[in-house]
């Protein structure tokens, strides 16, 4: 009897983490699509909340939705603890960080008064619906887009220098062309007006007047054109390196918690260990 308690433990811990961790499941979608469900309805909750006239009418009835969807969030984080193997790693996981943020703000509320009105962090949450959608094929595609961005991260720091550059020179000059009657009133505010204009934000709130100072900004503005087009060109031109045709999908190993796993795979790519122990 006492050999069955761990197997009947293990095995409650393995359908927990089918169902929680997995969206290849029907029980592991119906979940991912209950979260995503409770996660909107929660959000919709707060924003109503924040209406007056609204609140004041459904104050109760709002105040104990949130109640009753931040206690089975609590009951989810638990529930994605105990289900694996490494539980620290799950904790502190961005998915971990997040799923604890969107818990605490309502239980904060008796502490701070307002700190519920975080619960819209709740948001970051719906990243989950990729598992539910099954465009979990497309991670890989995100993984070279992120690799990309990491290795054009030295010519784009370089290029931006030299933007910051243009930007003090230009500032400088419209500053002496300008003066103060256009609102060049210092080189400091010349110069965010001229990273207003080659970011082609345009505010307005402050214009050249004179023939000359314009003449400048119309090239400051065909500049701008330019540096948008070129961080774009750096990052394309990685991308089409690194790209892989590789697909992964939504396996989450039981043991170790590594996720994004390729398509078919039947062991951890990390710790070797079976990703369908339940189809035993």
């Amino acid at each position: 009897m006492n050999l069955e308690e761990p197997k009947k433990l293990a095995a409650w811990r393995r359908k927990a983490h089918e169902i929680i961790y997995e969206a290849d499941t029907p029980l592991g979608k119906f979940f991912d699509m209950l979260l995503l469900v409770l996660i909107l309805v929660s959000i919709v909750f707060v924003m109503l909340e924040s209406v007056a006239s609204i609140d004041a009418k459904y104050h109760e009835i709002l105040y104990v939705g949130e109640w009753v969807i931040t206690i089975f969030f609590s009951i989810e984080y638990i529930f994605r603890i105990v289900s694996i193997q490494k539980p620290f790693k799950y904790i502190f996981s961005f998915y971990g960080i997040i799923d604890f943020l969107s818990t605490i703000p309502l239980y904060l509320s008796f502490f701070l008064v307002g700190s519920q009105a975080l619960i819209t962090v709740r948001a970051l949450r719906l990243l989950r619906v990729f598992r539910i959608l099954k465009v979990t094929r497309y991670v890989g595609e995100s993984n070279n887009l992120g690799l990309a961005m990491k290795q054009s991260w030295p010519k784009i720091s370089i290029f931006l220098f030299v933007v910051l550059i243009v930007a003090i020179i230009a500032g400088t000059l419209m500053y002496f062309i300008e003066g103060d009657a256009s609102g060049f009133k210092s080189i400091p505010i010349s110069i965010y007006w001229c990273i207003v204009t080659l970011t082609t934000v345009g505010y307005g709130d402050i214009a050249p007047i004179t023939p000359f100072g314009q003449f400048i900004s119309a090239i400051i503005m065909i500049m701008g054109y330019g540096i948008i087009a070129v961080p774009t060109g750096i990052i394309s031109a990685e991308y089409v390196q690194n790209t892989k045709d590789v697909d992964v999908n939504t396996q989450t190993c039981f043991h170790c918690g590594t996720t994004k796993h390729q398509d078919r795979a039947e062991y951890c790519d990390v710790c070797g260990e079976d990703l369908h122990p339940h189809k035993v």
